[in-house]
């Protein structure tokens, strides 16, 4: 049974001042989100697309953006390159709280101007 669901999209340009603060980038980011790119255009695309899908948790949760540090929610590929959300600490005793034992499945999206993302939870 699906618990709730979340989407969001985000403007790539706006992340173009974050980029060159590092305080943003670690405000927002976990440091498994951080690294180093090969041009800011690609590096907008990174946290726009991992913002987005935060945002998407968010309202998934039914929470907004409050309840969890951003830290605690993050992207990362899975062994077949697959993005899955990960969260420990705070957004885990979210959840746990909100819904208890779930799965949370997460598509992502980004192309030159737009990243969205959109979030599912899943009862187990």
């Amino acid at each position: 049974m699906i618990l709730g669901i979340g989407t969001d999209i985000v403007e790539v340009k706006r992340f173009k001042k974050w980029v060159s603060n590092p305080a943003m980038i670690n405000r927002f980011f976990n440091k498994e989100e951080q690294g180093t790119f090969s041009s800011d255009q690609r590096a907008c695309e990174h946290y726009a697309v991992r913002f987005a899908a935060k945002e998407s948790f968010g309202k998934a949760l039914g929470v907004g953006l409050v309840g969890f540090n951003f830290t605690d929610v993050y992207v990362r590929k899975d062994h077949k390159g697959k993005p899955e959300l990960v969260i420990e600490d705070t957004a885990k005793k979210a959840v746990e709280e909100i819904y208890g034992n779930c799965k949370i499945h997460l598509s992502l999206s980004h192309e030159k101007e737009y990243a969205t993302a959109f979030v599912v939870i899943e009862s187990i």
